[in-house]
């Protein structure tokens, strides 16, 4: 991994600043098919503290594997007012049990203020705009400070995912985007979080294998699709964060 770590501190002192088109480019061939953790360790020695991860409190298997790397990483957990007691509750614990710096991102209006403004249960009437402003809007601020974000996203999870690189040029926001899991399987996560432990969402147990916000989110019967349990019935399958 030192080959690349060293091209990219070439790059900051040929340019003066990074050049984070080009570094996505040569670590997106580099990095694919590397170990979760290696890709991590890159990125931890790429970005130093303008690094940052996301998580949705759904499990803890991100937060371990990154701060395993780098102790005390930023974890950015988008509160948007609608979760299950559940998923506030494994937040909590995870600030108790690692290494990390858990950042709480809310939005720029309360729940209240939302439906003063736009009307009560947005959520069911246009959840898009409901995302936007509970989840899309408020990271995209939290996200500021930084050159690089992990994710958690998978292939495996969607069509919509199916094709994400291990390292990405997020244009939208105008940072990287870095993805240490995205070509591992279910089976790939089962085992990791049997192996080390890893903090879960206690819902993951009572068939809510996709968690969000409690009010878009319901069980799901066995052999349905993980992720068809998110707004269900609404034709609606990404919140607009990965897109």
């Amino acid at each position: 991994m030192s080959t690349l770590v060293d091209i990219e501190l070439g790059l900051r002192q040929q340019r003066g600043a990074l050049d984070l088109q080009a570094i996505v480019e040569s670590a997106a061939e580099f990095l694919e098919g590397a170990p979760a953790r290696e890709i991590i360790r890159w990125a931890a020695a790429t970005f130093g503290d303008r690094l940052c991860l996301t998580s949705s409190m759904s499990d803890a298997l991100l937060i371990d594997l990154v701060s395993r790397v780098k102790p005390g990483v930023d974890v950015l957990f988008i509160d948007t007012g609608y979760h299950f007691a559940e998923t506030i509750g494994t937040r909590d614990a995870v600030q108790q049990v690692y290494d990390v710096n858990v950042i709480n991102v809310t939005g720029s209006r309360t729940v209240e203020e939302q439906e003063r403004e736009l009307g009560p249960r947005l959520f069911g009437r246009n959840p898009d705009l409901c995302c936007y402003l509970r989840k899309v809007e408020p990271l995209n601020r939290a996200l500021e400070p930084y050159l690089a974000w992990i994710s958690g996203i998978r292939r495996d999870e969607a069509a919509t995912r199916a094709g994400t690189k291990v390292v990405e040029w997020d244009a939208k926001r105008q940072m990287v985007k870095v993805n240490p899991i995205a070509a591992w399987t279910q089976d790939d996560v089962d085992n990791y979080m049997s192996d080390n432990g890893v903090l879960i969402n206690p819902l993951h147990y009572d068939n809510y294998p996709s968690i969000g916000c409690a009010p878009c989110t319901r069980q799901v019967a066995d052999g349905e699709d993980p992720r068809s349990g998110r707004w269900s019935g609404m034709g609606k399958t990404e919140c607009g964060i990965h897109l």
